[in-house]
């Protein structure tokens, strides 16, 4: 089911709703995290994205990876799942956000390097020295990658 989400949205308006969504800590050589500028909220997040209808998690990531990112990647192990996700977007749609958070690595394709319909720029980032982030799950998320560096890493 194409557009699944913009389906639901025309059935129930702005009214809050539980979504799920799927994303990706990928790190370069220096262990910073890539992370992409929103079209939608102009802050930034972890590629990553709302699963579609029938899709799983592991496919979502990669999915969105791919469109949000230009990257093809596989994923390397799971960092956790998210259940305390809300956000308002500008246009006035609610959701609680559950999402499922992986380590992932390049496999192929190649770095955005023009901005899309979802995706202004991208660009890495220390875990020390993070830019406005789109919501406390993001930072929440991005915290659980950066105790994996930490740990498994280091």
């Amino acid at each position: 089911m194409a557009n699944y989400i913009q389906e639901i949205r025309a059935l129930v308006g702005h009214k809050p709703i539980i979504l799920n969504a799927s994303g990706g800590i990928l790190l370069n050589d220096r262990q910073q995290v890539l992370l992409n500028l929103r079209t939608d909220t102009h802050n930034w997040s972890l590629p990553g994205g709302y699963l579609e209808y029938g899709e799983t998690f592991d496919q979502a990531c990669i999915r969105e990876y791919k469109e949000d990112a230009g990257l093809d990647v596989a994923i390397v192990q799971p960092l956790g799942l998210f259940d305390q996700g809300y956000t308002t977007y500008p246009n006035g749609d609610q959701a609680q956000v559950i999402s499922r958070l992986y380590l992932v690595r390049p496999t192929g394709g190649h770095q955005l390097d023009h901005a899309t319909d979802e995706t202004l720029d991208l660009q890495y980032f220390s875990f020390d020295d993070l830019p406005p982030l789109l919501n406390q799950q993001t930072a929440d998320m991005l915290a659980a990658g950066q105790r994996y560096c930490q740990e498994y890493l280091d």
